[in-house]
């Protein structure tokens, strides 16, 4: 990939302001996954690769808007824009797209590709397990969020709100991923990861109750 480095850059710039739960750390860490995922699954590594760095771009829209606009969809938009400006092939161009647009499974949007689903798994393992808890902390920070409260009700809560806590995030998303998982290496990565993290919110739960 000849423009490979120079959309990397492209990329980074967009991270600049990001907040740190969404931030290119995240995005390397996405990478690094598809990566090693990509290899065992046989995937198109140049599509992959693309949708991995550029999987997250439209997420300060997102965080902005507070949830209102979904940045799978915002980011597809613009992987196109910067795909077509570095002079990609249209069929590559759409390969990539469709990873970027459904990277969330939202609105009926599923990942059909065996790239799509790669990109799907490593971006939600990256929300579990120990590098999980402690992006669901960050963000909890970055919107203002209690540290925890083991008895929140999530019917009766938002999103981008002081209830929106890590734990918070645990229940209404984070213990589901496991089961969401596409790909059999992804299971395979999200078994280990889920088993930490329930254990550490139920050790947390204790400690708040003075028990431990």
């Amino acid at each position: 990939m000849d423009n490979y480095e120079k959309i990397i850059a492209q990329a980074k710039k967009i991270f600049q302001k990001a907040r740190k739960s969404h931030d290119w750390d995240h995005t390397r860490r996405v990478s690094n996954l598809c990566l090693y995922m990509g290899e065992i699954e046989n995937a198109d590594m140049e599509v992959l690769q693309l949708a991995a760095i550029l999987h997250d771009i439209g997420r300060e829209e997102q965080d902005a808007s507070e949830g209102r606009v979904c940045h799978a969809a915002i980011g597809a938009v613009m992987a196109q824009e910067i795909l077509e400006e570095h002079g990609l092939p249209g069929d590559k161009i759409d390969k990539v797209v469709h990873c970027i647009a459904t990277h969330r499974f939202r609105g009926g949007k599923a990942p059909l590709s065996k790239e799509a689903k790669i990109l799907f798994d490593a971006d939600k393992l990256d929300a579990i397990g120990a590098i999980g808890i402690g992006r669901a902390f960050v963000f909890a920070g970055e919107v203002g969020a209690k540290v925890h409260n083991k008895d929140v009700d999530v019917e009766q809560t938002k999103a981008y709100s002081e209830e929106d806590t890590a734990y918070r995030e645990y229940l209404v998303k984070l213990r589901k991923i496991k089961d969401n998982i596409l790909t059999a290496e992804g299971k395979k990565l999200a078994e280990g990861r889920h088993q930490f993290m329930v254990g550490f919110f139920n050790r947390l739960n204790k400690e708040v109750d003075g028990e431990l």
